[in-house]
């Protein structure tokens, strides 16, 4: 892996976000890697019928087999964050997806995409890989070898969420390096086709870092989201939306006051309610669930360049996924968010064990006893 990324790819913090539509809210669905230990590390179908468990599986929970892919559903254009085919049902995108058994040493498989539908909240079957390979853009004759989603939004307001991700371009050291972030834009199709690099402007570049960290927000106050993003020396490369499909921004500039890492604030991005996204710039990396600390930069109509003050992250303690496995697990949250429909913040987490082993489980607000959606990555498997 390139060293410019060793920073973001944390071997099991994986950035994701998750919805479920209104209903259905007894429901479980047990994939690939949800049984036995050996189960989980098989990149076999799904268990089926009523004797298969997954931990403290509800008794009137249904379970359901079978993850032969559907085709992504057709939409036509939402306001829904993180609704890539326009459909109104938010999607989840998952990095770090697990391996095959047999390969230990193998690159990321890509970056997982599962879209809602209107007949389940979440429906693991349509899915999709992307993968540098089938979805980057070069660099010169170069295709990059890291693919990792960064941050989401609808960058050219057509109705379609956009996914911002991180490359590494090659670089021979000397002067500026190249903009390692890319775009995929979201159709009704979902993301399809090829990346964009994001073009940012020299004036609105400082130093020979890597731009990186990609946060977006209306930070301006237009209505229109934007992108903030990491320069030399602490200082922050404002990115005006909306942008054209050849990834160029409607404007850019420097402002002053940043860090080497970017956040949005937590839970709303705008956090004195003034119509303006804030930022949160950190000296050090800050998993979600975690304690930090930061600066706030907020939004003003110049973008996030109002005074600083203290941020602080809550730690949280989140629910461990019932995956079946011997062994030590460990549980990241993935995201907070109200995926039901029901305006409740609903919590995403991820519990894994090794490279192999894993299951994402979704908690409706106040239930933290049973999940009402579980399943592996290994889904995404060959």
């Amino acid at each position: 892996m390139h060293p410019r990324i060793t920073h973001q790819k944390a071997a099991v913090t994986t950035r994701a976000t998750a919805v479920l539509a209104a209903g259905c809210t007894g429901l479980l669905l047990v994939l690939t890697g949800c049984g036995s230990p050996s189960a989980a590390d098989a990149p076999s179908s799904a268990a089926s019928g009523s004797g298969a468990k997954n931990g403290d599986t509800p008794p009137e929970a249904q379970t359901l087999g079978g993850t032969a892919r559907v085709p992504v559903p057709r939409g036509a254009g939402s306001r829904v964050p993180y609704d890539f085919n326009g459909d109104g049902h938010r999607d989840l995108v998952i990095d770090d997806l697990v391996k095959a058994p047999k390969d230990s040493h193998g690159d990321d498989a890509g970056i997982g995409v599962v879209y809602g539908s209107d007949d389940r909240p979440l429906d693991p079957a349509a899915r999709q890989l992307l993968s540098a390979r089938a979805n980057a853009a070069k660099s010169g004759d170069t295709l990059p070898a890291a693919f990792d989603a960064e941050s989401a939004c609808d960058l050219d307001r057509d109705g379609f969420t956009d996914l911002i991700v991180s490359t590494d371009p090659p670089y021979n050291g000397i002067g500026a390096p190249p903009v390692p972030l890319q775009i995929l834009f979201g159709s009704p199709r979902g993301l399809t086709g090829k990346a964009v690099t994001v073009r940012i402007p020299q004036q609105a570049r400082f130093g020979n870092e890597w731009p990186e960290q990609p946060v977006c927000g209306d930070f301006d106050g237009d209505g229109k989201a934007d992108l903030a993003v990491t320069a030399s020396a602490g200082q922050v490369t404002f990115l005006h939306g909306p942008f054209a499909r050849t990834g160029a921004p409607r404007s850019a500039e420097l402002l002053p006051d940043g860090g080497p890492y970017l956040y949005a604030p937590e839970p709303r991005a705008d956090t004195d309610g003034d119509g303006y996204d804030d930022l949160v710039a950190a000296a050090r990396p800050h998993a979600p669930g975690r304690p930090g600390k930061g600066t706030l930069l907020l939004g003003s109509a110049k973008g996030p360049a109002g005074p600083g003050s203290t941020y602080a992250f809550d730690a949280e303690d989140v629910p461990t996924a019932p995956l079946r496995t011997t062994g030590t697990t460990r549980t990241a949250l993935l995201n907070h968010g109200d995926y039901d429909a029901d305006r409740k913040p609903d919590t995403v987490v991820r519990t894994y064990r090794g490279e192999h082993q894993d299951l994402i489980a979704l908690y409706t607000a106040g239930n933290t006893d049973r999940p009402v959606l579980t399943f592996s990555t290994a889904l995404f498997l060959p």
